[in-house]
């Protein structure tokens, strides 16, 4: 389930974003988050990713709007291996604590 955004007319979005995602499916033990980092540190985005216990993957993300977009759709597909059931995503403003203090994507 993904969770919709809308922007009221003559309002524009913010140039900096937070995404956070859970990711379903055969998403471990197949390179998904080594995926997901590599594709986050070539658009440009700061955060982390990691295994959960319940077999999902999560990951947030910060940086501007239109690359995360990308890296979400991204996510839909994983690399070859994985199998990717569906994707919960959760959009939200970047704090200034997350612009200053990002400086790369983690794998956890």
């Amino acid at each position: 389930m993904r969770n919709e955004r809308s922007v009221s007319a003559g309002m524009t979005e913010p140039a900096d974003a937070t995404l956070d995602c859970r990711v379903r499916g055969r998403v471990q033990g197949v390179g998904y988050r080594y995926f997901i980092a590599e594709t986050a540190r070539v658009l440009r985005l700061t955060g982390w990713v990691r295994n959960c216990p319940d077999g999902t993957v999560e990951f947030h993300a910060v940086g501007e709007r239109k690359a995360l977009e990308i890296l979400e759709h991204s996510a839909l597909s994983g690399p070859i291996s994985a199998r990717v059931a569906g994707v919960d995503s959760t959009w939200g403003k970047s704090r200034t604590s997350e612009k200053s203090s990002g400086t790369g994507f983690s794998v956890r």
